[in-house]
């Protein structure tokens, strides 16, 4: 499997997690709702963890193949892609704080917010679309030059 087709694969998976959570999002009422259904806030937040995971894995996976820099932490590999005009400058922010969502889910998962994840939920989804976007435009860019 050819490198832009991993990466044509992942953001398959990217679209199901955010038709997912878009589902969940539309379904929820209320935070309350969200906060007493433990089964639900634990696949929102798997799922979230999956998306960001994802966005991760691609944004590697070009750094690999078009040899930049190597990235230090997970927020760095966004800005990587800045750096190289494969992300825009207003998505950034939003890319940063993704990473650090994923720190907090996987490595400090006994503190997670419960408000700050609806938050997410229902405010900060267009992230994932836009970063995916923007991957598409890399993708066309790319084999149009291979």
């Amino acid at each position: 499997m050819s490198e832009d087709e991993v990466i044509l694969e992942r953001l398959l998976l990217l679209r199901d997690e955010i038709a997912y959570l878009k589902h969940e999002r539309d379904g929820l009422r209320t935070f309350r709702e969200y906060q007493d259904n433990k089964r639900l806030r634990k696949a929102i937040e798997r799922s979230l963890q999956v998306a960001v995971e994802v966005c991760l894995d691609i944004g590697r996976r070009i750094i690999a193949l078009e040899g930049f820099r190597y990235p230090e932490t997970n927020q760095d590999v966004f800005q990587i892609l800045r750096e190289e005009k494969i992300v825009p400058e207003d998505l950034l922010t939003t890319l940063r704080e993704m990473a650090r969502f994923r720190n907090l889910i996987v490595h400090d998962y006994a503190k997670i917010d419960n408000a700050r994840v609806y938050g997410i939920l229902k405010k900060r989804l267009g992230g994932f679309g836009a970063f995916a976007e923007a991957i598409r435009a890399y993708l066309e860019n790319y084999l149009e030059n291979e």
